[in-house]
């Protein structure tokens, strides 16, 4: 049973792994962060959000040494998974994270429930 979490991700009941819901890649452990299965691209914020105006220190964009823009991409699919701007040596967010006794609890004891591969 597949349990859609987010637009991209699913948890795999019983199993409780982090599935991509595009290509069914396995990103791991969902007692893990799903980030640990992704391809990380490490980006210029300027490459995203180029410089507007010309004076150097009010420009409308992101000073690459005060922030980085962290993408994360399913390995199997090449799906931008989750983007993050975190400050450099800023360890990578833990952004969800379950009880999962009590999430497989509530969703195995549902049958018939809708699972993202019901949707596609």
């Amino acid at each position: 049973m597949r349990v859609s979490v987010t637009e991209y991700l699913d948890i795999e009941l019983p199993a409780r792994r982090w599935i991509c819901n595009r290509c069914s890649t396995d990103l791991g452990p969902a007692d893990r962060s799903y980030k640990e299965g992704c391809l990380i691209a490490n980006r210029n914020p300027r490459e995203v959000h180029p410089v507007i105006g010309t004076d150097e220190h009010f420009n409308f964009s992101f000073d690459p040494e005060w922030i980085r823009l962290i993408e994360f991409y399913c390995p199997g699919c090449g799906t931008m998974v989750e983007t993050e701007y975190l400050p450099p040596g800023h360890p990578l967010t833990w952004d969800i994270q379950f009880d999962l006794d009590a999430f497989e609890r509530r969703h195995m004891s549902q049958p018939g429930r809708a699972s993202s591969e019901d949707h596609r």
